[in-house]
């Protein structure tokens, strides 16, 4: 179809008459482009992106399955996915036509990026690796499920990298006691560390909390919510799963700190979040109070993993503590299991006591 200039004669447009997916004659007009070509550029690809042809580059599918996926994903998911792909996977991939891209071209893309090292000489880390490459073959699952690609040459490759991850740490409950004694100059930053420690909370779930979120008289604090910085902004968006809404039981001391914090905040309203902090700070208290008072450094998720340890050394099953933690038993089990030798040992010694016993009604 060509291209037409507008009265003006500085710019161009184009008028394209397609099907749209009811079947449904239409027509599409797109004004303001500086030259015909650019005009005539801009119609092939719409048409391509119409009629689902994978003759299309990989650039202009990707605008197809942003618009596809946009709207079921969290905003924090999708800023993620997106910087992903526009930062790792878009410059190598973008000019090739999805039809055309082979499992040679994702091996040539997986040695570069596995090639990669910072200023610093240091490579992307497994679980990262592994995390770029699923965002490339999520690509080319859509493109197979619904615009009929052959099949996903991102998965006939197969991974780079790793599910290992970062070796977890953790604090005892000496070394975090150690920890909070240096933040106590610092009440809000004192009183958000108590949280993370002594109820297992996400950083962004506690960031997110208000005056509304605890029952003091049931000694509960409510997890319905978590606190972001997305894009120079502030969010408050769902938990991170729906098995993360959930109810936690404090300690006692910790519902009278908590009451007494609360008290000293001046004329606090049900939507003010009690801990405004950025998480920056929080690196850098963690950072300062490591040194401060010779702690091993551990980031600030690994509180969580402290408070699950603490649980797991006090005798208490799986199942509580998912249950606590907003995770499923099978998560806790599998992310937990070498902090539960006493358990294997224990199995082992009953079955001995079992078999030297003789119990004849067990089964």
């Amino acid at each position: 179809m060509p291209a037409y200039k507008e009265k003006d004669a500085k710019t161009w447009y184009v008028s394209v008459r397609y099907e749209d997916w009811t079947g449904k004659k239409t027509r599409k007009v797109k004004r303001g482009f500086a030259t015909k070509r650019e005009a005539l550029e801009w119609e092939r690809k719409f048409l391509l992106k119409e009629n689902a042809s994978l003759d299309m580059t990989f650039d202009s599918f990707l605008e197809l399955y942003k618009e596809d996926l946009k709207d079921r994903l969290k905003l924090s998911t999708w800023i993620m996915k997106t910087s992903v792909i526009d930062q790792k996977i878009l410059p190598y991939f973008k000019n090739k036509r999805m039809c055309d891209i082979k499992t040679s071209d994702v091996i040539a893309w997986q040695k570069e990026i596995m090639a990669y090292r910072d200023e610093d000489g240091n490579a992307y880390t497994p679980t990262y690796l592994k995390t770029i490459h699923n965002q490339l073959s999520a690509i080319f699952n859509h493109a197979v499920r619904y615009y009929k690609l052959a099949e996903n040459p991102a998965r006939t490759v197969g991974n780079m990298g790793s599910e290992k991850s970062i070796k977890m740490k953790c604090w005892t409950r000496e070394e975090y006691q150690k920890f909070a004694e240096y933040m106590m100059d610092d009440p809000v930053g004192y009183y958000y560390f108590q949280m993370l420690y002594w109820c297992g909370l996400r950083e962004g779930e506690a960031l997110a909390l208000t005056i509304d979120d605890f029952d003091f008289k049931k000694k509960t604090v409510s997890i319905t919510k978590t606190f972001q910085h997305l894009k120079g902004k502030d969010v408050i968006t769902e938990p991170k799963t729906p098995k993360s809404n959930r109810v936690v039981e404090m300690p006692a001391f910790l519902v009278e700190e908590i009451q007494y914090y609360v008290g000293t905040l001046y004329d606090l309203k049900p939507n003010d979040r009690l801990f405004p902090l950025s998480k920056s700070y929080l690196y850098r208290k963690m950072e300062q109070g490591s040194k401060a008072m010779g702690l091993q450094r551990i980031r600030v998720h690994d509180l969580r993993h402290s408070h699950v340890s603490l649980l797991i050394h006090m005798g208490y099953s799986a199942v509580a503590i998912a249950e606590r933690m907003g995770h499923e038993s099978i998560d806790i089990t599998f992310r937990y299991a070498h902090l539960f030798p006493t358990v294997q040992r224990q199995m082992a010694a009953d079955w001995n006591a079992l078999q030297e016993g003789g119990d004849e009604n067990v089964c």
